[in-house]
């Protein structure tokens, strides 16, 4: 029994008698407007983070640069190959030296700019907080209102992992110096791109 595991089994053997249902998720107004997709971009500006421009038929030209000076890629996606094997990283500590890594996310939120990804889009799970550029693949399809409507889905409620990835690393000090990828990814990248 792993050590997960055991800690679920005691919360299970302890929990009190009795029904406890989860309350309701409210419905709040939507804080946005009707274009997901520009509200999305507006937020995930504000939070630091940028949207690629496609440029003659290139999803990726806004990171092509990028991707060319990159000693190690990590790509969690089939639409760029990386030269680190997220299937052979044996320890989260491996990818301490990815210079960027590519992964799509599950959906995004318009009210936050945020992007989910679960331990099946990111492989390893370290690989969006170790690399220094992270770059998402994210069907604009799949851009929701708000963050009720990102619990209602069943993919956030049954992975065993999930995070809501809100822009770079950032910190400020108390004068209001913003400081990005001071503790993770330096930039993030979100490329609107349909699953294929």
């Amino acid at each position: 029994m792993s050590a997960r595991e055991e800690t679920l089994a005691r919360i299970r053997r302890n929990r009190p008698a009795g029904s406890h249902p989860l309350p309701d998720i409210p419905d709040f107004a939507p804080l946005v407007g009707d274009d997901l997709v520009i509200e999305f971009g507006e937020r995930l500006k504000r939070m630091g983070g940028r949207i690629g421009s496609p440029e003659g038929g290139d999803a990726f030209a806004s990171v092509r640069e990028r991707l060319a000076s990159a000693k190690i890629i990590a790509s969690a996606v089939p639409e760029i190959d990386g030269n680190r094997d997220l299937s052979q990283v044996a320890l989260p500590k491996d990818l301490a030296d990815v210079d960027v890594a590519i992964v799509r996310a599950v959906f995004g939120v318009a009210e936050t700019g945020s992007v989910l990804f679960t331990e099946e889009e990111l492989k390893v799970n370290s690989v969006a907080y170790l690399a220094q550029h992270l770059v998402v693949l994210l069907d604009p399809a799949n851009i929701l209102v708000n963050i009720q409507a990102a619990y209602r889905r069943s993919d956030f409620a049954s992975a065993a992992y999930a995070v809501l990835h809100t822009g770079p690393s950032a910190t400020a000090d108390i004068e209001g110096v913003l400081i990005h990828g001071a503790q993770g990814v330096r930039s993030l990248t979100v490329i609107l791109l349909p699953r294929g």
